[in-house]
């Protein structure tokens, strides 16, 4: 079987209209992916995505036309054969580093492409991707990471030995997936621009309807607002059966995320999420120092690579580890931060959400439990109820946990029908908004 060519699409969603997605900095988020659709001789295709928040979309789409004529003509067995070889085909062109190297569009791209392979190799084995990696051996599994950059902090023994101390209980974990699922926490209820009487009626929802016990709150527009909003969901959901975490998405300077977090400790937030810069390490050393062990500190949303999530584990600058399936470089990425935060001993814990995040992220939180983490403590996975339907094999929460999938594939695959309604910017779905005059 040979790739013969792909496609791109830029898919976008209006969920500014609704104020969802709405937090202290992002405050008119369209949900939009950036789209590619792998093409073959056979019967079956790869689909990955990025993620981006509208604008913007459209260099992510053009950067995977960049990268994506690299897989044309050549062979799908040679390329899932070696997944290492095949992520360093697509992440060391010298001219395409450039613009990197390794983050921002490029690397958003890369991620498109790498799972869009991954999403094929799935389907070819019949296998949900959680349970194809699930059933690596651990020689397979090191070999498709990229030490580069990395064996100052983790060498490929150090990541066989972990993998093979996991082997012996693993096919126990993966039954327990299989029948119970895994961890999830709700941010659905706390979107900024949410009035407190929805907010208030979705934690309910959450709690009750979901069983959902692990909310997020967003925070850093207004002190005295985040103060409020912070008792109105302890009232809600209480203290002793239910978790509460905090994100300030990257709002604050130091000193400010410091300051303003002191009267919120009240309320025993498990951590404060991308309190500051994404890429000031000694910033969130700093922060962690002041606020641990009142709260922890989380980030990864935006962290863009390996190398940044190794020196911020080399600085203790974070408690929780939350890899994003579309910024990291694919599969391929993930599971070498996994690996790094198994060595550091922090919890892997994935944020979520957007169009299609969601989607992504229960596969490797599955497989970080199954062959990595080997332990639930601390380990959660972040669930926004957005844009679900618009997927072929859309994840499923039932009881506060991800149903673990078991279709073929990444579960990255869009209905056509969604893509060609919003496609941007003139999609069906779009020109009827501008006709009624909502955009």
């Amino acid at each position: 079987m040979k790739i013969t060519g792909f496609k791109t699409h830029d898919v976008r969603f209006p969920t500014s209209l609704h104020k969802d997605g709405s937090d202290a900095m992002n405050k008119d988020s369209d949900y939009s992916a950036a789209v590619i659709i792998l093409q073959t001789d056979g019967e079956l295709e790869g689909h990955g995505l990025t993620f981006t928040l509208g604008r913007g979309n459209e260099i992510c789409e053009v950067a995977i036309q960049a990268i994506a004529p690299k897989l044309v003509g050549l062979t799908v067995e040679d390329l899932i054969a070696d997944m290492g070889k095949t992520w360093k085909l697509l992440t060391y062109d010298s001219q395409l580093r450039w613009i990197g190297p390794e983050k921002g569009a490029i690397h958003l791209a890369t991620a498109a492409v790498v799972n869009a392979v991954w999403d094929l190799y799935a389907k070819i084995e019949k296998k949900p991707l959680w349970r194809l990696i699930s059933d690596f051996t651990p020689e397979q599994l090191v070999s498709i990471i990229d030490f580069r950059y990395i064996d100052d902090a983790l060498t490929p023994e150090e990541a066989l030995a972990i993998l093979k101390a996991q082997e012996p209980t693993k096919a126990a974990r993966i039954a327990e997936m299989e029948q119970n699922g895994f961890p999830a926490y709700t941010t659905s209820a706390g979107w900024l621009g949410y009035s407190d009487e929805k907010v208030r009626a979705l934690c309910e929802e959450a709690r009750d309807k979901f069983g959902f016990s692990v909310f997020k709150q967003k925070v850093g527009a207004n002190q005295e607002d985040d103060i409020k909003r912070a008792r109105l969901i302890r009232e809600v959901v209480g203290y002793e059966n239910a978790t509460l975490m905090m994100d300030a998405n990257q709002v604050w300077g130091v000193k400010q995320a410091i300051d303003w977090m002191q009267p919120l400790l009240e309320f025993k937030p498990k951590w404060i999420e991308e309190p500051t810069s994404p890429d000031d390490i000694l910033g969130h050393a700093a922060i962690r120092k002041a606020l641990y062990p009142a709260t922890g500190v989380a980030t990864g949303e935006h962290v863009q690579n390996r190398m940044i999530f190794k020196q911020m584990l080399q600085a203790n600058a974070i408690d929780f580890v939350q890899i994003d399936s579309c910024r990291l470089g694919g599969v391929n990425e993930v599971v070498a931060v996994m690996l790094l935060a198994k060595k550091f001993g922090k919890p892997v814990c994935p944020h979520a959400g957007g169009v299609g995040l969601c989607e992504h992220v229960q596969h490797l939180s599955i497989l970080d439990y199954v062959c990595i983490a080997g332990d639930l403590t601390d380990r959660v996975c972040e669930f926004v109820d957005h844009l679900h339907e618009h997927f072929v094999d859309p994840c499923v929460v039932k009881g506060g946990k991800y149903i673990a999938p078991s279709l073929p594939g990444y579960s990255t695959q869009l209905h056509a029908d969604s893509i060609t309604q919003w496609s941007w910017p003139n999609g069906p779905s779009w020109v009827q908004l501008r006709a009624e005059g909502k955009i």
